[in-house]
């Protein structure tokens, strides 16, 4: 069996991996010249560790990162803290991997260059997906330049604005949420001592929040601050910022906030893009996978983790069929994780309002509100289902 996969992004790279594993071929078409991820910081929480580690770029991945103590919440005005979880040896005792702060280019750089030691020619760069066919006994991937690739499968892991969504299903690119995240990557020597703690912070405060935590070996500060009720005018979904616009936006927020603000070299604006979870994502020999199939708002952190579990599942899914059976192994992958994705969904939406809720605008009102949200059991409700998910062993 040959499955193309459209799209070099993180799970298109997890994906090919794990299929590469199983035996099963594998090209990747990717639409840019070079391959490399934007510079942000994202989470993998212990469910996407486990797959990691079964792909073999686990310990590489950990040596990069950053493994942070506790997750905290903090008060965008008055900066007062309150706790989230513990995270370290008391994460790793419950769910059996860490929780890990990552810079995504290395990510991205460990993911390929473990397609690359299974198969050294599986990466095409320069390859955008334009289309697709498919008929009974295979697909073919148009791309850009007018070339046509045939094969027995095709994955569409080609992101929020999805060529092979939008051509089987037509316009379904997810709409502007109205928010938008300014993202700062700052030198870590740029900032206080009392600043570069081995924490995950949210500052939550009444329509905006703000995120830090440490990458790459601690040298970096990853910085993303949410705002409502913005506009979204650009062709692209990201653009350059001003220092001006952003400390505008966080206005009367916490002076370490404005000192975030401050110190980062260069914000970036991303329109914050949400759509409800699609009902299917597979025709015939034709799937999708990641943001092509559960395009989410970035409030659970568990976009990347969720593209490679799919990957996983998929691989395990087509894993041992033949070219005959593939329509059927697709099947079986959209059913085995599309309940999943879209309480992923629905959760990461809802948290929308957790974190940027009216009750926070003062410290009383506040007080009683993270009591009732944000105590040990809600908490273990929103979360202990993700981590204690396994993708590797989960029932197909």
């Amino acid at each position: 069996m040959k499955v193309l996969i459209a799209g070099g992004g993180i799970g298109g790279l997890a994906a090919a991996a794990a299929l590469l594993q199983r035996g099963v071929d594998v090209e990747v078409y990717e639409q840019a010249s070079e391959l490399k991820e934007v510079g942000a910081g994202i989470q993998i929480s212990p469910n996407g560790n486990k797959v990691l580690d079964a792909l073999g770029v686990f310990q590489t991945l950990k040596s990069l990162s950053c493994d942070p103590e506790r997750k905290e919440f903090r008060l965008w005005n008055s900066g007062k803290p309150w706790p989230m979880f513990t995270l370290g040896k008391s994460v790793i005792e419950k769910y059996g991997y860490p929780y890990l702060t990552v810079y995504r280019p290395d990510l991205h750089q460990t993911l390929a260059d473990r397609v690359r030691a299974l198969k050294p020619d599986a990466i095409h760069l320069s390859s955008g997906a334009a289309g697709c066919e498919q008929s009974a006994s295979g697909v073919t991937l148009v791309l850009r330049d007018g070339r046509r690739v045939a094969g027995d499968v095709l994955i569409g892991a080609d992101g929020v604005r999805s060529v092979v969504r939008n051509t089987l299903w037509g316009p379904t690119d997810p709409g502007f949420s109205g928010m938008v995240a300014w993202r700062g990557l700052i030198p870590m020597e740029n900032l206080p001592e009392h600043m570069r703690g081995s924490v995950g912070t949210t500052w939550i405060g009444p329509g905006g929040h703000a995120v830090t935590y440490p990458l790459h070996h601690a040298t970096i500060m990853n910085f993303v601050a949410t705002i409502e009720g913005k506009t979204w005018t650009a062709a692209t979904g990201s653009e350059l910022g001003t220092t001006e616009e952003c400390l505008a936006d966080f206005a009367g927020w916490h002076p370490e906030v404005q000192m975030l603000i401050r110190q980062s070299p260069r914000l970036i604006k991303w329109a914050l893009m949400q759509r409800d979870p699609i009902p299917a994502w597979t025709q015939g020999r034709i799937t999708l996978l990641g943001d092509a199939a559960h395009a989410t708002l970035p409030f659970l952190a568990q976009g990347a983790v969720h593209s490679i579990e799919d990957g996983m599942v998929l691989a395990r899914c087509l894993e041992g069929q033949t070219t005959e059976q593939a329509a059927a192994a697709l099947q079986r992958y959209e059913s085995a994780r599309i309940d999943r994705t879209s309480r992923m969904v629905r959760g990461a939406t809802a948290n929308t309002e957790r974190f940027h809720s009216r009750e926070l605008a003062t410290e009383v009102s506040a007080e009683r509100y993270l009591g009732q949200e944000w105590s040990a059991a809600p908490i273990f409700e929103r979360y202990d289902w993700l981590y204690r998910y396994d993708a590797n062993t989960a029932s197909l």
